[in-house]
């Protein structure tokens, strides 16, 4: 799922093309996308885009008449930027937007359709869509750990929560935590203040280092690459791969459709953490330390 850097380079891009432009056709390729009804879409058509902005992992295209699109990219929805032509529309191309000077397309790989678009009015519409979330970026440290004591969670759970943290999702939650050298299962309310000050930094050094990277990886263009799996990553979908600090085989806990990525030695002290499916699998014969393993 696009989180924070993705969503923020995606904002950077629209921004420059859309500003200004007149939206001049919008077309659905499922009506499955589209959760409202009232104001109907067709409303936004010859309004002229104001503004383009982020919401947590929302995308927010402000047109004229204080009408708002609301994207949420789920896991696999992307956008793509494309000059005006004559081709047909493609297939995977949930909605395209077409404007002068170019086509907006909102494409979703899979079967699953979980991607969304809201149209709403105004302020009171769009606060139907804010989860509360800190804005980590532009919060001082006595706000990001009052905020994270205030509920008895994991570290992992309370970064992801869109009610505590806002934009940070599955890939960035395990980037931070192992730059922070703390366990993903650790309980928020058992954090020391310093480690928390440790976390707080390596969360906003995380998300900025990747937004730059990521902003730097568009060089100008349409970001086209959206992926929550990077080479450069540390250890988020890394699992087996060795830890780029100690070498250390990186692990996994498995959970749904997520899993967690974690380096045993750097944020563990050597401990396995349970795989909820394979350790009740192996029971006893479940290692408890990266040393049974490596």
């Amino acid at each position: 799922m696009p989180e924070l850097p993705d969503i923020t380079v995606y904002v950077e891009a629209l921004q420059s093309r859309l500003c200004g432009e007149e939206l001049t056709e919008v077309r659905l390729g499922t009506p499955f996308l589209l959760r409202t009804v009232d104001p109907p879409l067709a409303e936004i058509v010859r309004k002229r885009v104001r503004d383009v902005t982020r919401s947590g992992k929302r995308i927010i295209i402000g047109f004229d008449d204080d009408l708002f699109a609301v994207f949420h990219l789920m896991i696999a929805g992307r956008l793509h930027w494309k000059p005006r032509s004559n081709k047909p529309p493609r297939k995977t191309d949930l909605a395209a937007f077409e404007f002068p000077n170019g086509t907006l397309t909102l494409t979703e790989a899979g079967t699953k359709r979980r991607a969304s678009l809201h149209l709403v009015r105004g302020a009171a519409g769009l606060s139907d869509f804010a989860r509360g979330g800190l804005e980590v970026l532009e919060t001082t440290l006595d706000q990001f750990a009052e905020r994270l004591r205030s509920e008895s969670h994991t570290v992992k759970r309370s970064l992801t929560d869109p009610r505590l943290f806002s934009g940070v999702g599955n890939a960035y939650s395990d980037e931070i935590l192992h730059r922070a050298r703390l366990s993903p299962v650790k309980l928020t309310r058992r954090l020391t203040d310093e480690e928390i000050a440790t976390l707080y930094e390596a969360t906003r050094t995380t998300l900025v280092e990747w937004t730059e990277r990521l902003r730097a990886e568009a060089d100008g263009e349409f970001p086209e690459k959206v992926t929550a799996f990077r080479p450069e990553m540390a250890v988020h979908g890394k699992f087996g791969q060795p830890c780029p600090v100690c070498g250390t085989p990186v692990q996994r806990i498995r959970y749904a459709d997520n899993e967690t990525n974690y380096c045993a030695r750097c944020q563990t002290d050597g401990k396995l953490l349970a795989d909820r499916a394979l350790s009740r699998l192996l029971k006893e014969d479940w290692p408890r330390s990266i040393d049974e393993v490596v």
